[in-house]
C-alpha cells in the first residue's frame, strides 16, 4: 500500500462545519480535512457517523485553500437517516479520498447526465471545466419530481442557463419523462466530444449505450456497496473490476467488458448477486 493510500486510508475525526437543506430528502454537509480537500471531481471519501456505521459517499465540492469538503447526502437507510440528524458542530469521521475521478476534456463540447443525488460529483465537475473554459457544456438533469431536482442554480452559474435542461417522471418541471431521453437528444445533434454521467444504473447504462451508438467517448461514476474502499472487501466486484478501486469512474470502453452484469445485477450486504 502507497504512503499516500496509508495516509487517506486512516481515520480522521472532524466537526461539521455547516449543514443545508437543498431537498426534502438531500441534505450538503461540509468539514474541514486536508486530504479529502485534494480529492478530484469522481472521487469518494467514507464517512462514520459515530455509533451507526460508515458510508460511501461521492465529493460534492472543496475548498482546496481552505481544505474544506462538501458532500451531498440522500436520506434512505439508517446511516443516511442518522447523518440528517446531525447538526453544524457535532462529529463524524472520514477518510479519503478513494478511487479515480473524471477525466476532465480540455478543449471540446461535453454533455453531463445526472439522476437524483447522482448530480452532486457532476456540479463538482461542472465546476472544474469552467475553470478551464471548456468550449461548451451542456447538463441534462432527472429527477422524480421537480422537488428532488436540486443543483440547478450550480449548474447554471457553471454552464450557463441555456445550456441546463431538466426532466421529471411526473412531469412537474421540465420535459415529462427520464433524464435519458434528454441525453439521446442532445447525442442526436451531434457535435459531443465527451459525455460524464452519475446517476441510477439503469440509466447510466441506457445513456451508455447510447454513446457507444453514437460513437461519442464516455464516462460513468458507479455505485456500489462498498466497505474497505481500498480493493480488500470484494463487496463492490463488478465483472474483473472492484469499484472501490479500480473506480468508481470507468470509461465506456472498460463498461463494455461487463455489459452482462452492468446494470443488470449488483451485490447484496451478504455478497449475494441480486437485480440492480
Amino acid at each position: 500500500m502507497s504512503a499516500w493510500l496509508t495516509a487517506a486510508n486512516a481515520h480522521r475525526l472532524t466537526r461539521i462545519l455547516n449543514v443545508e437543506t437543498v431537498s426534502p430528502t438531500v441534505k450538503t454537509f461540509t468539514f474541514k480535512d486536508r486530504l479529502c480537500a485534494k480529492a478530484k471531481p469522481g472521487q469518494f471519501l467514507m464517512l462514520w457517523v459515530p455509533g451507526v456505521d460508515e458510508i460511501p459517499l461521492s465529493v460534492y465540492g472543496v475548498d482546496r485553500e481552505k481544505a474544506m469538503v462538501s458532500v451531498a447526502v440522500k436520506r434512505v437507510g439508517e446511516a443516511t437517516e442518522a447523518l440528517h440528524a446531525l447538526k453544524k458542530g457535532d462529529w463524524i469521521g472520514v477518510r479519503g479520498p478513494f478511487g479515480n475521478g473524471f477525466t476532465p476534456l480540455r478543449r471540446g463540447n461535453v454533455l453531463l447526465v445526472g439522476g437524483g443525488v447522482g448530480i452532486a460529483p457532476l456540479a463538482f465537475l461542472a465546476k472544474e471545466l469552467a475553470v478551464q473554459k471548456t468550449s461548451k457544456i451542456t447538463v441534462v438533469v432527472g429527477a422524480k419530481t421537480e422537488a428532488e431536482l436540486i443543483f440547478l442554480d450550480k449548474f447554471r452559474d457553471f454552464c450557463g442557463e441555456e445550456n441546463v435542461l431538466a426532466a421529471t417522471e411526473d412531469g412537474s418541471y421540465g420535459l415529462k419523462g427520464l433524464v435519458s431521453t434528454l441525453a439521446e437528444r442532445a447525442l442526436e445533434e451531434g457535435k459531443l466530444d465527451a459525455v460524464y454521467i452519475c446517476g441510477p444504473e439503469p440509466m447510466t447504462r441506457v445513456v451508455l449505450d447510447s454513446a457507444e451508438r453514437f460513437g461519442v467517448y464516455a464516462e460513468a461514476s458507479l455505485e456500489r456497496i462498498m466497505r474497505c474502499a481500498i480493493g480488500i472487501c470484494g463487496s463492490c466486484v463488478l465483472g474483473g473490476y472492484r469499484v472501490c478501486r479500480d473506480g468508481p469512474v470507468f470509461n465506456i470502453g472498460q463498461l463494455k467488458t461487463v455489459k452482462g452484469e452492468f446494470g443488470i445485477w449488483k451485490r447484496d450486504f451478504n455478497g449475494k448477486r441480486v437485480p440492480v
